[in-house]
């Protein structure tokens, strides 16, 4: 079958490197994707949220199945307008992706089917934000209601942070619309863990748990990113804790939507925070998360194709999903100086052709080609997954190809993995 993945990052990259295994799969398109999945796919110039023109492309060239990687499509209604065409697309409509879209609606959804997430209110106007934070002691966590590219929630720990955080998003709009409405919650200690799980709207199928690094520098210092780095599966996560979750918060999002008349088709991601085998929620996502995706995807045993179709049809519960258990699987960012922040775009990439280690694979995020050279295109530019048995070994065949790699003003954290192996 031909099938068209719409995004163009490292999550798109990974993707398509497991579809491009599938016994379903004999010709893949990717809009408009990049340098490195040119080398697997047929890259199209249409934008991720060009709906139309994405539809038309589909039935263009005879797409059998679309399958949508970035969450800004899917908060656009990319899989109600092909299904009012009659197209196979995957993953959630305009109203379950809500879930993700709309952080006031999430905790609203949870306060409602009674999921545990940290206490919250909501502002529509800086005033108030700001006089609620002067009444209150910090740290607090501040959120722009949409979406922000992973980019709009800040730990405030003073209250300088937290009225600059609260400035940027009602005030500058540096987020856009994203920032119009914010909420503002309770800090939550513990460690961060990102589950996620395969569902048709009636069954759901978890994936091994993983744990993304979110700060742009060692020790979770700096600014907050798209995702510095991932670890799969995070080896505190017993399967315990895993099937509770699977449980108590994936489930009752998937039955709730469905009752609420939305049912939730394609891959539902829960952070979650825990804290002496206790969680709460930080946030949902409705699609495959990146970095996540990178080092979750390595360890699929099976054709991730015939688990999509499984899902189209409602039968997901018939699927046979198995998992190399034996395996685990470290994901390190190469990133642009400046990023999340300011950066330049244009830099060769050098040493690219001399990571041949069969275990590790680089997922393209923004990189494209002038003329015969590959050069960065963005802040997240390289995802250098490599896997093993066992999580050091897998670290240390990530960062010996890492260090194969550069360009200028490159950077990346050097401790992802770190604090599970009992290393400062």
């Amino acid at each position: 079958m031909r099938v068209l993945v719409v995004g163009g990052g490292g999550r798109e990259h990974a993707l398509i490197w497991k579809l491009a295994q599938s016994r379903f799969v004999e010709k893949i398109y990717c809009a408009p994707g990049n340098a490195g999945i040119a080398q697997l796919a047929e890259c199209v110039a249409i934008a991720e949220t060009d709906i139309r023109n994405l539809a038309s492309f589909v039935e263009k060239v005879g797409v059998d199945f679309t399958i949508v990687g970035p969450e800004s499509a899917l908060s656009e209604g990319i899989v109600d307008y092909f299904n009012s065409r009659k197209l196979n697309i995957f993953g959630p409509t305009k109203a379950a992706a809500q879930i993700e879209s709309s952080k006031i609606f999430a905790k609203e959804f949870m306060k409602e089917y009674r999921i545990p997430t940290a206490s919250y209110l909501s502002f529509d106007n800086p005033e108030d934000a700001i006089a609620f934070l002067e009444d209150h002691q910090l740290p607090l966590v501040i959120k722009a209601d949409g979406l922000a590219a992973g980019k709009g929630a800040v730990v405030a720990e003073n209250m300088e942070e937290a009225k600059d955080a609260v400035r940027k998003m009602m005030i500058e709009r540096a987020w856009g619309e994203a920032g119009r409405r914010i909420i503002i919650e309770e800090f939550m200690p513990g460690r961060e863990v990102s589950i996620l799980a395969f569902t048709d709207g009636k069954t759901v199928v978890p994936m091994p748990a993983a744990t993304d690094y979110k700060r742009a520098f060692d020790n979770s210092e700096g600014p907050n990113t798209g995702g510095m780095g991932t670890i799969a599966p995070n080896p505190n996560i017993t399967e315990e804790i895993l099937q509770r979750a699977s449980e108590e918060v994936i489930r009752p999002v998937v039955d709730g939507l469905r009752q609420k008349g939305h049912p939730f088709k394609g891959v539902l991601y829960a952070g979650l925070m825990i804290q002496n085998e206790n969680f709460k929620v930080l946030e949902f996502n409705c699609r495959f998360g990146d970095p996540e995706t990178q080092a979750v995807l390595p360890l699929l045993d099976s054709d991730l194709m015939e688990i999509i179709l499984h899902i189209h049809h409602e039968r997901l519960d018939e699927a046979d999903i198995r998992w190399k258990n034996d395996l685990s699987a470290v994901c390190v960012i190469l990133a642009s100086g400046g990023y999340p922040k300011r950066y330049k775009k244009g830099f060769p990439i050098e040493g690219l052709e001399s990571v041949n280690d069969p275990n590790t694979m680089v997922f393209h995020a923004g990189t494209t080609t002038v003329g015969d050279r590959i050069v960065t295109d963005g802040g997240r530019v390289l995802g250098v997954t490599a896997w093993d048995t066992g999580l050091e070994k897998a670290r240390n065949r990530a960062y010996s190809s890492v260090k194969k790699i550069s360009f200028e003003k490159s950077f990346y954290r050097s401790d992802i993995a770190q604090r599970f192996l009992g290393k400062k």
